[in-house]
């Protein structure tokens, strides 16, 4: 049996332009630049007002085609558009510059880029030096060819010797590809083309003076004992080898020195991402001044290309249809740029409007940089401030950089659930997790603290928290377990 039933729902659909805010609003400085090209490239209506030269001849308007006319009554109204709506050229060439962006002419200066090569090409370099048959020399390049970024080969040498058959039809056996790899372990950096970490390390120690008593016990250690080493114990490993704890010691720095990741060292550095800070806070004699980074931000405006093609349009008395469709284009554009500035321009407004509460909220703490006077503060607390919603204030601090005298921070990071004391104050988990940070930074490293111990130090510091708390705290500090942070 069917059954009809009315129901109302409240539905809340962004609009083009709010969607277009959005993106642009999570898109970091860093990458705004590449988005505002791209932008102009794609739309000729838009200009960067910094680049255009206001005093080029404006190309006149094709002729008109009398042949393609078309009836007047076809929906061709001149009060379809304004030409009022798009040639507000005040208000958006200059927009630029409303804010104080806090950069000089030096830094807009372009910073010189090292040439580095990645460490495949080294290894390549290497192999290219040796005088090999072209069988081999095909095997050493599909070897380095399969190692992984850090340095490692964890293909199986049965598969290299597939790859090699059906990828370069080089007819091989498993001994050839081995006994290349042996010549390429030898290459720079130390403990390239290792199947594991134990390899990796004995590689690099190979390669040291093996008459020296520290390295030969070093290469037995690692040879042996290595999951005793990496587990720190210690004491089995003074027993079982027979060492005195000065020995072992000198042991466990001597292969502490060691790169686990030998393919790191020869990365290119142009793959880590450079931060470009979106704010500057400087402090001048306990006055906070807040600065919004504008160099990513040129001053745009419309076309003015395309205002004359409107205002060719008004004083036309012929509507033909080819005229009709040429400016439905350009108003396409224009609303297309007049949006995009819009939303650049909102984009900054935002950005401003946010950072400007946090700094108030956090005014002590931007005084002087020490976490301790970090308040508790969650989205929310900003959201209420300016007065927007929580998921705008969400994308803000989750791809935001500021500048500070102290360093350059997430603006994520300045959030922070709060923790009550004995005292019934409220103070930030950051506090606690400074407290305790120090706290391990002064233990006695033969015998570190376990997290039950740090519980109850900061227990006696008026802060009651549990142990998973602790153990969660020390974790999102990157620092290992107390048995882990034990030395000789």
């Amino acid at each position: 049996m069917l059954k009809q039933t009315l129901q109302q729902k409240l539905l809340q659909k962004l609009s083009p332009q709010q969607i277009q805010f959005i993106k642009l609003l999570q898109v970091p400085t860093v990458s705004l630049d590449a988005r505002i090209k791209e932008e102009l490239e794609e739309n000729p209506a838009l200009e960067d007002g910094s680049l255009t030269n206001m005093t080029d001849p404006i190309e006149e308007y094709p002729d008109k085609d009398p042949d393609d006319t078309f009836d007047n009554e076809e929906g061709f109204d001149s009060d379809d558009f304004s030409l009022e709506d798009y040639i507000q050229e005040d208000d958006y060439k200059d927009y630029g510059n409303g804010y104080d962006y806090g950069d000089d002419d030096d830094d807009r200066k372009e910073m010189p880029v090292a040439i580095q090569h990645s460490f495949y090409e080294q290894l390549q370099q290497q192999l290219d030096l040796l005088a090999l048959d072209d069988k081999h020399f095909l095997i050493g390049q599909q070897i380095i060819g399969s190692l992984d970024d850090d340095g490692y080969l964890r293909r199986p040498i049965i598969n290299l010797v597939d790859d090699l058959a059906f990828g370069q039809n080089v007819m091989t056996e498993e001994h050839e590809v081995l006994d290349m790899l042996k010549v390429i372990q030898d290459f720079e950096p130390a403990g390239i083309g290792a199947r594991d970490l134990q390899e990796c390390l004995l590689i690099q120690l190979q390669k040291k003076d093996t008459n020296n008593p520290t390295i030969k016990l070093a290469i037995k250690v690692v040879a042996n004992y290595l999951d005793e080493f990496t587990k720190k114990h210690y004491d089995k490993l003074e027993k079982s080898l027979g060492v005195s704890s000065e020995d072992l010691k000198n042991v466990v720095n001597e292969i502490l020195k060691l790169n686990p990741k030998p393919g790191d060292s020869g990365a290119v550095a142009g793959k880590q991402l450079h931060i470009i800070p979106d704010f500057h806070i400087s402090n001048n004699d306990g006055i906070l001044h807040l600065t919004l980074n504008g160099r990513n931000a040129p001053e745009l405006r419309i076309s003015r290309d395309y205002q004359h093609m409107f205002e060719h349009y008004e004083k036309s008395d012929q509507k033909d249809k080819k005229m009709k469709e040429a400016v439905q284009f350009v108003k396409q554009k224009l609303d297309s740029a007049k949006w995009f500035i819009d939303a650049i321009k909102q984009r900054q407004q935002t950005l401003l409007k946010t950072m400007n509460a946090i700094m108030e909220y956090q005014y002590d703490y931007f005084l002087s940089g020490d976490d301790r006077k970090l308040k508790p503060m969650i989205l929310k607390d900003i959201a209420d401030k300016i007065d927007m919603d929580i998921s705008t204030v969400s994308r803000v601090a989750n791809s935001k950089y500021v500048q500070t005298e102290f360093g350059t921070f997430l603006l994520k990071s300045f959030f922070s659930e709060a923790i009550q004391t004995d005292s019934g104050e409220e103070v930030s988990n950051k506090e606690v997790k400074k407290i305790l940070e120090e706290c391990i930074a002064k233990e006695n490293k033969r015998k570190p603290l376990a997290d039950e111990k740090l519980t109850e130090i900061l227990k006696e510091k008026g802060y009651n928290i549990a142990r998973r708390t602790v153990a969660k705290y020390r974790e999102a500090l990157n620092i290992p377990v107390a048995r882990l942070r034990k030395e000789l």
